[in-house]
């Protein structure tokens, strides 16, 4: 791993590393559109390997490949942001949704329908509903949402740390069962979308196909799900950006980063 002067030998470290930015690209062109190129994926993961051996310090209380794995999917989903994969304007809607969804909880004690959503939102129920067919791709966390008030990112803050990865806040106990538990919450057609999604790995038409709906309801279950489960899972902070109209933030809001 290290050269005759005690440096990281860069050229072995790519060549050993190539096959886990390949491996790590085709686990999340799984979760992507057909439109997304796995080679881009790869390229920008290569990118990130190279940041993580020019970063990496002995000391940093983690292991390479664990602060590598980090830094090659950061490349990938900021090369995929990019690229407007998922648009900031995109990402600003699902905050809005997040945040009529945590403050109808809020007053209702329940889970909001969907007509309640579109009418807190001040759009017509087949807007909203073209809104969370855009989401498709719209994750459960991203690294943004560890992003620190004064900018300062997660990873750097808690990289000597045991849990490094913000992704691995969902393997806590703590947050593993409000996960379970806010899964358990969803309407029934909710809950079962995202078991034939993630747990029986159909796809989006399949899902369509058992549940006697198109792909793009489906399309529109999984966005919403995925909205209620973020606003469970990361608390109100989930999405702070509201306004009546579509697309707009409030006047005077700080811009959500994408």
């Amino acid at each position: 791993m290290y050269d005759a002067e005690g440096h990281l030998d860069t050229d072995h470290l790519v060549v050993s590393y190539a096959p886990l930015v390949k491996r790590i690209a085709y686990q999340l062109m799984a979760k992507l559109p057909a439109s997304v190129e796995v080679e881009d994926l790869i390229q920008n993961g290569m990118m990130g390997l190279l940041d993580a051996i020019n970063r990496y310090e002995e000391g940093m209380g983690a292991q390479f490949e664990t602060y590598a794995v980090q830094r090659i999917r950061g490349a990938m989903l900021d090369g995929l942001r990019d690229n407007d994969w998922v648009p900031r304007s995109l990402r600003r809607d699902m905050r809005r949704i997040e945040s009529a969804i945590h403050m109808l909880e809020q007053q209702n004690g329940r889970s909001p329908s969907e007509t309640e959503l579109a009418e807190a939102l001040g759009m017509p129920l087949a807007e909203y509903q073209q809104m969370l067919q855009e989401a498709r791709g719209h994750q459960l966390v991203y690294f943004d949402d560890f992003v620190h008030e004064e900018g300062e990112d997660y990873l750097e803050r808690h990289l000597g740390e045991h849990e490094s990865n913000p992704l691995d806040l969902l393997e806590t106990a703590d947050t593993r069962s409000v996960l379970v538990k806010a899964i358990e919450a969803l309407p029934e057609r909710e809950k079962l979308v995202m078991a034939l999604y993630y747990d029986e790995e159909l796809n989006l038409r399949e899902i369509g196909e058992v549940l006697g709906v198109t792909e793009s309801r489906v399309c529109q279950l999984h966005s919403q799900a995925v909205a209620r489960l973020r606003v469970q899972v990361l608390g109100g902070a989930a999405g702070k950006a509201t306004g009546a109209r579509r697309g707009r933030p409030p006047k005077n809001a700080a811009p959500v980063e994408g």
